[in-house]
């Protein structure tokens, strides 16, 4: 039998977790034409809507329905709703789908369509991230030859030494609460929603991680598959017959929404890349390409965002993504090359004495 609670027991538990799934998933198989018999009755509701390819799939299509993104769209409230008022288990199925909705999102801006449904959830994550942080920024303390290290002593001084604050790095500037998406604000508000991202990609499905890498491609609108190392050096893209790598992860975008439909294009091309939007999405990809979970098909569609981005800093001329995007590359041409693992702190064993 169970234990009852005490008068100080607190009043969320697993049973409300599990509560709130069931829910959940209740709601949302109403707003999808189909949905899968075996969730509805499922003992662990958050991680099955979480892994369930086939709802997984549906979701994916709604959103890049022409009329998504609308303030009345029902799956936008879902989500909406769901990371609003669920816990952690239940707001990473929301964070899911963030790539789909960053994407098609930034893309139909310059449209200039009702996107009130895709702006309400963006705008929650956000909140919910400046919350969490307090509106602190995030810093990083780097090290200088100025300091002692913790194994020397560290003389005594009486003046205040000032050195450490000019060695204090900002990775995510400190956060303002927003009740609106304007266009001053639209790269800060989605980069913080990709920060978040980022801080559970571990947890994410490889669909996922795959989704956002070839938004980041149409995101860059150029194709950078010349700068595609190979055995023999770079590849001459005049020689190759392949298509542009941006029309084919369109066309295959397009395909995945369903044959036979006539539907609008999820993307139109490029996108303003600031370096508050282009800063977490380059970590993102830095994850899906030396992450320990090794897959082939994310490796290869984030070496395809890579040479694309990189493409369109050498465009723009930024120069921070420029170097940020180079050492990628950079990074991807050493990982291709096997090296010798020797461990150089082993110690050899010989007969010989060396004088």
């Amino acid at each position: 039998m169970a234990e009852q609670a005490g008068p100080n027991s607190p009043h969320i538990s697993w049973s409300d977790s599990f509560s709130q799934g069931q829910q959940a998933i209740k709601v949302l198989s109403q707003i999808l034409p189909s949905f899968p018999s075996n969730i509805i009755g499922s003992e662990d509701p958050s991680q099955n809507l979480l892994h369930n390819a086939e709802i997984s799939a549906q979701i994916t299509q709604q959103l890049r329905q022409p009329d998504s993104g609308a303030g009345d769209n029902n799956l936008c409230r879902w989500l909406y709703d769901t990371f609003q008022f669920a816990k952690p288990n239940l707001q990473l199925v929301v964070l899911k789908f963030l790539p789909h909705i960053a994407g098609v999102y930034l893309s139909r801006v310059p449209l200039r369509k009702p996107l009130a449904g895709f702006e309400a959830v963006l705008l929650a994550i956000y909140s919910h991230e400046t919350a969490f942080r307090n509106g602190q920024a995030v810093t990083v303390n780097i090290p200088d030859l100025s300091h002692s290290s913790i194994y020397h002593e560290a003389k005594p001084s009486s003046a205040k030494n000032n050195v450490t604050e000019l060695n204090l790095a900002v990775i995510s500037p400190g956060l303002e609460p927003h009740g609106t998406v304007r266009s001053t604000r639209r790269a800060r508000i989605v980069g913080v929603a990709l920060e978040l991202y980022y801080s559970k990609i571990s947890e994410m499905p490889v669909d996922s991680k795959i989704a956002f890498c070839e938004f980041c491609v149409i995101w860059a609108g150029v194709d950078g598959e010349v700068y595609k190392e190979t055995d023999q050096g770079i590849e001459n893209k005049a020689e190759t017959s392949k298509p542009e790598k941006v029309e084919e992860v369109k066309e295959k975008m397009e395909e995945s929404e369903g044959k036979g439909e006539k539907r609008e294009a999820t993307t139109s091309g490029r996108i303003p890349l600031p370096w508050e939007l282009l800063q977490p999405v380059l970590r993102i990809l830095g994850h899906c390409l030396m992450g320990s979970n090794k897959n082939k098909e994310l490796y290869e569609a984030a070496c395809v965002a890579c040479r694309s981005l990189y493409a369109r800093s050498l465009h723009d001329i930024n120069p921070k993504g420029m170097l940020a995007t180079g050492s990628l590359l950079r990074l991807l041409k050493f990982n291709s090359k096997p090296v010798d693992k020797i461990d150089h702190t082993e110690i050899s064993i010989t007969n010989i004495i060396s004088i």
